[in-house]
């Protein structure tokens, strides 16, 4: 399924020189295991920090993360936590549910210009699930929530600090993003956008509010299948459309 929203096409990929990424649910299937270990990981870093039960502990995990951004942040505002201690704990988990996707890796590297991810999980573990992918190679820098000071999506500051580091030009970039509201400032930086929300999402650690948007000005674009989405600009790209 590829959706157009709003008057853009097709033809506003033609200068798009930056190819930015979502990593968690964007990059890999969202209905695979890998996304369900983080969030069980940090519920149980939770519980342990708070001593609630796990159902008590799952709803301020949730309003941490609706609220800050991040479930981390949530714990370093409230809570005063070493974000080193749970980067390296909640990213501690089995990368063997994912499987390389040739096409989409075959995609990614054909795309023209420079590709980046960007992401509110850690630089060590985007670089652990692009290698299972097989796509580690196909990107110029991997941004991730060390690098943006800890201060996640969809902060403004996040996303200017990581295209002056990159020296991108928003105008010529496109973001993919498995979350609306996570699109709404590159829509506003100038930016094309693209909602991924494929197959399985609602299987996954998913509220109604991370679903909605998908019909917003700020998204531009929505698909269920990322390599798709791709493989049809390139298409385009290849026959002059």
């Amino acid at each position: 399924m590829i959706k157009q929203n709003g008057r853009l096409d097709f033809s506003s990929f033609d200068e798009v020189d930056a190819w930015i990424f979502d990593l968690d649910n964007t990059l890999y299937p969202a209905h695979s295991d890998l996304f369900p270990q983080i969030i069980q990981k940090i519920n149980t870093y939770v519980q342990r920090l708070t001593g609630k039960p796990s159902e008590e502990a799952r709803e301020l995990q949730r309003e941490y993360y609706k609220t800050y951004g991040t479930t981390l942040r949530g714990l370093m505002t409230e809570h005063d936590i070493s974000p080193d201690e749970f980067l390296e704990y909640v990213h501690d988990i089995d990368h063997s549910c994912l499987e390389p996707d040739e096409r989409l890796g075959q995609a990614i590297q054909s795309l023209p210009g420079r590709r980046f991810i960007l992401t509110n999980g850690t630089k060590k573990h985007a670089e652990a699930v692009a290698s299972k992918l097989g796509i580690t190679h196909h990107f110029e820098d991997i941004f991730g929530i060390v690098e943006a000071d800890l201060v996640p999506k969809p902060a403004h500051e996040t996303y200017n600090k990581f295209i002056t580091q990159n020296r991108i030009d928003p105008a010529s970039a496109v973001m993919f993003e498995d979350l609306a509201r996570n699109l709404e400032v590159p829509h506003l930086l100038g930016m094309r956008t693209v909602l991924v929300v494929p197959e399985g999402t609602r299987e996954v650690f998913r509220e109604d509010w991370e679903l909605e948007g998908a019909a917003d000005p700020h998204v531009e674009f929505v698909t269920d299948n990322l390599g798709e989405f791709l493989a049809h600009i390139l298409s385009l790209k290849s026959s002059g459309g």
